[in-house]
Formats: structure tokens, sequence, C-alpha cells
């Protein structure tokens, strides 16, 4: 897909009390082992799945479906939506996935969409598909090293693999970035510190 804008950036746009908040309401929940998709609703993972998860991905994660939370973010998408010339139609927000990077974890690139729809009958999300996704900073840059986001616009020249921008803008406490869910991108490894972040995909009926 070709776009004017890749993604779209919010600096030091939410409140530090806010993230604060957060983090303390995340903390206080059991966190699980990040995974990627395919893995998702594996209740144990055996000793090869582990292993190839961790050629992809290292975090911890909780998950939850906080009213409060989504209104203090999903205005920013609205807004990144509309600014960044998208105009996706999108109607609902998967649950938010608090993050914890500590040193030496990372995720490495990878898209958030695929090729279809989500097939759960009786859901609110059945037949749609993640359009846009949003990652909210949560740390101050002080607190850890690393941890950069990282996105890669491959689809720009095919000629290239790789044709990588770390998004410094969001380095900031507070700040947010929005991007269509199929851009490629990466958290590389934290070298010190904890890096916390919060993401949400926001879903759509499939693109026309």
């Amino acid at each position: 897909m070709n776009l004017k804008n890749y993604y779209w950036y919010f600096q030091s746009a939410v409140p530090s009390r806010i993230c604060e908040e957060i983090k303390k309401y995340a903390n206080s929940l059991k966190d699980e082992k990040g995974v990627t998709g395919g893995l998702r609703n594996v209740k144990k993972l055996n000793q090869q799945q582990l292993k190839d998860l961790k050629k992809k991905r290292d975090s911890n994660v909780v998950w939850f479906s906080d009213r409060w939370v989504y209104k203090e973010i999903q205005p920013y998408i609205h807004e990144a939506n509309k600014n960044a010339g998208w105009n996706f139609e999108w109607d609902h927000s998967e649950p938010c996935q608090f993050t914890k990077y500590k040193k030496g974890q990372y995720y490495g690139w990878h898209c958030d969409s695929w090729d279809g729809a989500y097939n759960q009958p009786n859901s609110p999300i059945h037949g749609k598909t993640r359009k846009l996704t949003s990652v909210l900073v949560l740390s101050d840059p002080k607190d850890y090293k690393g941890g950069e986001f990282e996105v890669d616009f491959r689809n720009q020249d095919p000629d290239k693999k790789a044709n990588t921008k770390i998004v410094k803008e969001i380095r900031p406490k507070g700040s947010l970035v929005v991007f269509p869910s199929d851009l490629w991108h990466r958290v590389r490894p934290v070298k010190k510190g904890i890096r916390y972040s919060l993401v949400i995909w926001n879903l759509g009926w499939p693109f026309k």
C-alpha cells in the first residue's frame, strides 16, 4: 500500500499522570509471556514453540479492556487517521496490550495485520481486520536504554530488502505513534532498565 504518511505521532501527548496510572494498574495484574499471533490461543507452549518464539519475541504482557484507558487513547487514533490522510473506517479496539521490555528483551520485525479477517462467530470482532495500530510509550527515556521503536518502509522500494527508520519522535514519555497495521516494525533490545508501552489494535471491516 503506497501512502503519503506511513505513521503519525504525538509527542508527549498523554500526561505523565495518566501514564503512571496505566503503569500502576497494569503492574497490579498478572503478566504472561508475550507471544506471536499463531500462539495466542495455545495454553502451554512446548520447548520447540518457546525456542521458536524467542527468535521473534521476548517480552512480558498484560491484557485489559478498561474503558477509561480507551477514552484516553482513541481520540489520538481518530486524529491521526484523519491528519495522515488514511481515513480508514474502523469501529472496534482490541484489548490493550501492556508490554514490559526488560534488559535483553525485544520484539523482532513483524506487522500486526494478516491476510484474512477474524473468524470468531458471536464476537464483535468476527469478520473484521486490524487496520490501525497505536503504541503509547509509558516510560521516561532516562529510565532505560535501547528499546528503540523502528519501522521498515520495505514496500516503498521493492529492490531494497530493508528501508528502516528509528522513530525518535516518540522517545519522550507519553508519546504516541499510530500507523497502518501492515507496516513492518520492531522494538530493539533493551540494554538497561525497563521499557513500558501500551499497544492497541483497531479493527474495521476489510478494505474494499
